[in-house]
């Protein structure tokens, strides 16, 4: 059988004051229930500290006092360490945009471009990315019009399947 000892009877009537406490302190905190938690807690350590001197018939007051203190000294801390919020003007603030998504696009693309054959390769160059139309790609390249219009689809067709090798598009 366990002996009770002296901080078994005072963590008791201790704990007793907990619930009192936090609705005592939740006003002080502006309704912040970590805040109070917080509070009571410390308080109980500084009434364990002092059980001593305390009695459990005028702990209370004590108690009150210093969670009320406590209260406040934490309230000007969080009051010194966070600077008041100013709302941001969303229009003043100027788009980053240093241009390295293009780059790694274009990077992308160009990989994926090599992959394909030279004559699917040449087709969609001179046709996208020189902007050509088809018969003036076919008298460059000296092939009818219906095979740079075939060259177009299948090299299309083979950039799509290079890029989704890549992870970059999906059907």
């Amino acid at each position: 059988m366990a002996v009770p000892r002296r901080g078994d009877k005072v963590g008791a009537w201790l704990a007793s004051y907990r619930r009192p406490l936090i609705g005592f302190v939740l006003p002080l905190v502006n309704g912040d229930l970590q805040a109070a938690e917080d509070v009571v807690q410390e308080t109980m350590i500084r009434g364990w500290q002092h059980a001593e001197e305390l009695h459990q018939q005028g702990a209370g007051s004590w108690l009150h006092t210093v969670a009320r203190n406590l209260a406040i000294s934490s309230y000007h801390r969080r009051r010194r360490a966070r600077p008041p919020e100013v709302p941001l003007d969303e229009a003043a603030v100027p788009a980053a945009d240093d241009g390295l998504d293009g780059r790694l696009d274009a990077w992308v693309i160009a990989a994926a471009l090599n992959s394909l054959s030279a004559e699917h390769r040449v087709v969609i160059e001179e046709l996208y990315y020189r902007q050509r139309s088809v018969a003036e790609v076919a008298a460059l390249l000296a092939v009818p019009e219906g095979t740079v219009r075939s060259r177009c689809f299948y090299g299309l067709r083979a950039l799509r399947q290079a890029l989704e090798g890549q992870g970059i598009t999906s059907t």
